[in-house]
């Protein structure tokens, strides 16, 4: 009851009802599709990745909402604050694929030991998900790690967003498109490349581009590796 008055008397009730509320409508929507067991791995393994975005913007001392969830859109937080520099925003951004991956990888562990398609399915769509979002432009995570190295980066994830939309055409990638625009031709007037925003010291840039590079290269094999699995 404490916890309950302290919650109203902070106004953070409403939040936390919006984003429970939200991740429910998300796991009976998708339930009615892919099964009870499966959303609920699902939304959990997108529960994790928004979380890490959260705790990293804590860390950061930025304010920062709770995850909200919208079905077949997926969840995002809420930065009510922006980062005061591209090194803050590539460590929020990074951190959610990271936990996100360690989730997928934990669930994989364990469909290992169970010998069980369902866990394979749902950590496959765990190491899916962040490795889609590490595609190298802004607004997805990928697109925010290597705004430390070079906002130039954004250029590769044109084709790569365009070559995935061949293959499976979603209008949810011609909504990342759209909202990549703007700072894509930020980028090729080098307004933003030139800002203090972006600026970097030469560690900075090795150091994210292993994270990064890494990150691609572990989800990559076991994405391969699980889809073998479930073909087999």
């Amino acid at each position: 009851m404490k916890a309950l008055l302290l919650l109203l008397a902070t106004g953070k009730l409403g939040k936390v009802l919006l984003s429970g509320g939200s991740m429910i409508i998300s796991l009976i929507t998708y339930s009615f599709i892919y099964g009870w067991m499966y959303s609920l791995g699902f939304v959990g393994l997108l529960f994790i990745h928004e979380y890490g975005h959260y705790h990293a913007a804590k860390i950061r001392g930025l304010d920062v909402g709770l995850p909200t969830f919208i079905p077949f859109v997926g969840a995002w937080i809420q930065l009510k604050e922006q980062p005061i520099d591209a090194e803050t925003e590539a460590f929020i951004g990074i951190s959610g694929p990271m936990l996100g991956s360690l989730g997928a990888y934990i669930i994989y562990l364990i469909s290992y030991v169970e010998d069980s398609k369902l866990l394979f399915a749902i950590s496959y769509s765990g190491f899916i998900l962040n490795l889609f979002n590490l595609i190298p432009l802004s607004p997805l995570d990928g697109g925010r790690v290597v705004s430390v190295i070079s906002p130039k980066i954004w250029y590769l994830g044109i084709p790569i967003l365009l070559i995935i939309f061949y293959f499976n055409p979603s209008p949810m990638l011609l909504i990342i498109a759209i909202l990549a625009i703007p700072r894509i031709w930020e980028a090729f007037q080098n307004k933003s490349i030139e800002s203090d925003y972006f600026s970097s010291n030469q560690q900075l840039k090795i150091q994210y581009g292993f994270y990064y590079i890494s990150l691609i290269v572990f989800l990559s094999v076991l994405s391969y590796e699980t889809h073998s699995k479930l073909t087999t």
